[in-house]
């Protein structure tokens, strides 16, 4: 059995390639559909296993990063994707995808918690590596304390909640997936090893099913040891952890033949 995979793309979107091969790469069947020829056919959901929402800048995120694709998948595919999670299946975002599910409210999804992301701590755009320590929530994904070096590319990550005692729920409930954490794998919210000040240094969350998963960085840019910032294995990981990933979100759908 091969998972399949449906990649939507909009005005904007600029990483769907990558995040093809990446799910490619896993052993995937992956389809790429614009926006405006699913909102005619929104049945297309379907025929899928796992929905992504690759990185860029959506409408120039001239409203808000996100803003108008969240709208957008609120309005025109909300029933289709909210059926395409009763059946089972999966969404997942990165960067711009992430900003989009947390924005169209289907991250964090605890009753009472409002999140959001804004602007970077430094209101600089960020273009590095950084080190995601895996929390308990994505446990069923990647071994929980494990840790997936991958780059970040944004101006607008810092996850930011209405709520003061957000992060402690969010622990509890099991809905935090990812950590940003220095080099020893500690927690932490201050640049550089935490690119945007991200509140309890969150860089990623999880659905209480486990098959709603977001996150800011970009796993899909390693995927091997080329990738890495040292061309080789070392300081930033052996260039699999990426793809392990990939695999793991692929995992309850049969992964295939990888590429």
């Amino acid at each position: 059995m091969q998972a399949r995979v449906l990649l939507i793309r909009t005005a904007g979107t600029n990483c769907d390639r990558e995040l093809a091969f990446a799910f490619e790469r896993a052993g995937a069947r992956v389809e790429e559909e614009h926006l405006l020829a699913l909102r005619e056919r929104p049945q297309r959901i379907r025929e899928v296993d796992l929905v992504a929402l690759p990185g860029g800048f959506t409408y120039g995120d001239d409203l808000g990063a996100g803003r108008i694709l969240a709208l957008e998948l609120r309005r025109y595919l909300g029933d289709a994707l909210g059926e395409h999670h009763e059946r089972g299946g999966s969404l997942f975002g990165v960067c711009n995808g992430f900003q989009a599910l947390v924005r169209a409210g289907l991250l964090p999804d605890l009753e009472g918690i409002h999140a959001t992301l804004t602007w970077n701590r430094n209101h600089r755009f960020e273009c590095r590596w950084v080190r995601l320590r895996v929390e308990a929530g994505l446990g069923h994904v990647l071994p929980a304390g494990s840790l997936l070096p991958a780059p970040v590319a944004h101006a607008e990550g810092r996850l930011v909640f209405r709520e003061r005692g957000a992060p402690a729920r969010l622990e509890e409930e099991g809905r935090i997936a990812f950590r940003y954490v220095d080099a020893r794998g500690e927690p932490v919210e201050d640049w550089p090893a935490c690119p945007n000040g991200s509140t309890a240094a969150i860089a990623g969350l999880v659905s209480a099913s486990g098959r709603i998963v977001g996150l800011m960085p970009h796993p899909e840019r390693n995927l091997s040891p080329a990738h890495l910032p040292d061309s080789r294995p070392g300081r930033w990981g052996d260039g699999t952890e990426g793809l392990a990933f990939f695999r793991g979100l692929l995992q309850p759908y049969g992964a295939g033949s990888p590429a």
